[in-house]
């Protein structure tokens, strides 16, 4: 019997999972998240407290830990080699689990993914964006593939693992409270802080 609801949540639990472990850790990484996280951060007011569904080993965290050194994190990841990783890191709650259950014990001033969403079956979408939604107090930033129209690409091979669309438009148009207030692109050729083609949006609650 399947450990989760989805072939998704079973493949990045199991050993494709864990092989991405070794494929995430790297000083260019971890300098080029902490340009993109400060052109992210640059449109927040009193951002300490956040949590990233979909953490992996946590190297978006560390980049937020050099920008926000007071910053308290909580992170959920599917992958139990990943969370051992990520619960290392200072100031931060290691959840061990798919983020299609976790269900915040407090609001956060910042919620956010980045390269998750595209990973997640389609039909659970909704459920996501909604956590993402209800567990943040004020901002909520996705970082994703984009595509204007929903398509499906075969990811190192495998099929309905990787999947672009309107992440962000879908989720205004899901929770009107949310306004968009920043957002921009991050490009595998930057000559100083490669990314891999990620387009961002910040997004604001309305009655923050």
């Amino acid at each position: 019997m399947s450990a989760h609801r989805t072939e998704q949540e079973n493949f990045w639990a199991g050993e494709f999972g864990s092989d991405y472990v070794g494929r995430n850790k790297s000083d260019t990484l971890l300098a080029s998240n902490v340009h993109l996280f400060s052109r992210i951060l640059k449109s927040t007011r009193s951002v300490t407290n956040v949590l990233e569904l979909g953490a992996n080993i946590g190297m978006n965290l560390k980049a937020l830990r050099v920008l926000i050194p007071q910053l308290r994190a909580t992170g959920v990841e599917i992958n139990q080699d990943a969370v051992t990783e990520l619960g290392k890191l200072p100031d931060v709650t290691a959840v061990h689990g798919s983020i299609l259950d976790y269900v915040a014990p407090s609001p956060f001033d910042l919620t956010f993914v980045k390269g998750v969403l595209i990973h997640i079956n389609p039909q659970m979408l909704n459920q996501v964006y909604d956590t993402l939604f209800t567990a943040s107090s004020r901002y909520v930033c996705v970082i994703e593939y984009y595509n204007p129209s929903p398509v499906t690409v075969t990811y190192r091979g495998h099929a309905d693992r990787l999947f672009k669309r309107d992440f962000a438009g879908e989720m205004l148009e899901r929770h009107s409270s949310l306004s968009l207030i920043d957002y921009g692109f991050a490009y595998r050729r930057d000559p100083n802080f490669p990314q891999d083609d990620l387009t961002w949006f910040l997004m604001e609650s309305k009655g923050a």
